[in-house]
């Protein structure tokens, strides 16, 4: 796959936000939402830190895109997520109707697509792979670290 510069930047500023979360011992998983771009919302999961199943990186940058456009709509926006959105985050990507969802690795487990979900409203296009190896790294020192 050829990917994008502007998606590969972006990607990396979804990794430094997964670095965060890492950091602060949750599940390593970072999101940015661009709008015209510019970055318009960052976040990474806090489920430890906010005792809340539901604070996953996508949903809290989806919280913090809108408010900052003054809106329920992502129209025109693009996520950036590490790690391929789960069933919950890709209901709410529905309902957001983003424009583009960019994700670096697949989630095996948990994500969308392994269970048979799909994960985008009919208008949003899907990227898959940028970084790749990078997100999934982070994961996989995360939970390494977490067995040991």
């Amino acid at each position: 796959m050829i990917q994008n510069k502007s998606d590969e930047h972006f990607m990396k500023e979804a990794l430094k936000e997964a670095q965060k979360a890492f950091e602060i011992d949750e599940v390593p998983i970072g999101a940015v939402i661009v709008s015209d771009g510019r970055v318009i919302a960052r976040a990474h999961n806090l489920t430890e830190r906010l005792n809340d199943v539901t604070a996953h990186a996508e949903m809290q940058a989806f919280t913090s895109a809108a408010e900052f456009l003054g809106g329920k709509y992502l129209h025109q926006c693009t996520l950036y997520v590490t790690i391929e959105p789960c069933v919950m985050c890709s209901g709410a990507s529905y309902w957001t109707q983003l424009d583009k969802i960019v994700f670096g690795a697949k989630d095996e487990k948990r994500g969308a697509s392994k269970l048979g979900v799909k994960l985008t409203h009919p208008k949003t296009k899907v990227e898959t792979g940028v970084l790749e190896t990078e997100c999934a790294e982070l994961m996989q020192k995360f939970f390494s670290q977490k067995r040991s």
